[in-house]
């Protein structure tokens, strides 16, 4: 069974290389992808409308209809600029969409699968911030905010990330905080971790054979991860 892990592609506009490039990626896949792993910020900002309110993300939900016509699974983690899925997600594309990290089993391993956005515990703005957009009250009230003002809301949101992004390099050792991370999901008897987030494509193996995964992004490496024959490989799309 071949399976395809992606994350942190933080689409914006259709006209954007990387929105390009990631088009070109799904286009790729079709016919020949079992299982299409998603984990969390594929786009810049998602909340889930009834219709789809954020037209420039209809290229790449088109792409994604296409891969699930041809027997394509999606499995959608949500991240912290994408939540909320909605029917879209959950109904057109027939996406299991998981709000929070999972563990589940590919040929037999136990994975632990997450965006990666709660696994600094001291990163504690990160941590709010994902608790209020992921809370039931934002769920509710968005029901009576037109897309507009959500619009405004990501635009606010991005920018504030993106300015905080290269205070957090050097704030934090992020393969530290993985490694970490990861060493206690495998004493909890998981074989694999993979997570997103992190912007920092890597993978290592520990002594036991037990495998940590950090996906990487789609706005310069084009990284992302492969299950085949058993195991995962970290790749670029070039």
């Amino acid at each position: 069974m071949r399976r395809i892990f992606i994350a942190d592609a933080h689409l914006k506009h259709p006209d954007d290389p990387c929105y390009q490039q990631l088009l070109k990626f799904l286009q790729s896949l079709q016919g020949n992808l079992d299982e299409l792993f998603i984990m969390g910020d594929l786009l810049d900002f998602w909340i889930g409308y009834p219709k789809n309110a954020f037209p420039h993300y209809q290229p790449v939900l088109d792409q994604l209809a296409r891969l699930v016509a041809g027997g394509t699974r999606i499995v959608y983690f949500e991240g912290n600029h994408d939540f909320h899925m909605g029917p879209i997600f959950t109904r057109q594309l027939r996406a299991e969409v998981h709000p929070g990290p999972a563990v589940i089993s590919l040929d037999g391993k136990r994975a632990y699968l997450c965006h990666g956005d709660q696994i600094n515990e001291k990163d504690y703005g990160a941590r709010m911030l994902r608790a209020v957009l992921h809370s039931f009250i934002t769920k509710a009230a968005m029901s009576f905010v037109p897309p507009a003002i959500s619009n405004r809301i990501a635009v606010f949101l991005g920018g504030k990330s993106k300015r905080k992004y290269p205070e957090n390099e050097r704030k934090w050792d992020r393969r530290a905080i993985l490694r970490e991370f990861a060493a206690r999901r495998f004493a909890e008897g998981c074989d694999l971790v993979v997570a997103g987030h992190f912007h920092d494509p890597f993978t290592e193996t520990d002594e036991q054979g037990r495998v940590l995964v950090s996906l990487g992004d789609w706005l310069s490496r084009f990284s992302y991860g492969e299950w085949e024959n058993g195991g995962i490989a970290l790749k670029e799309y070039r």
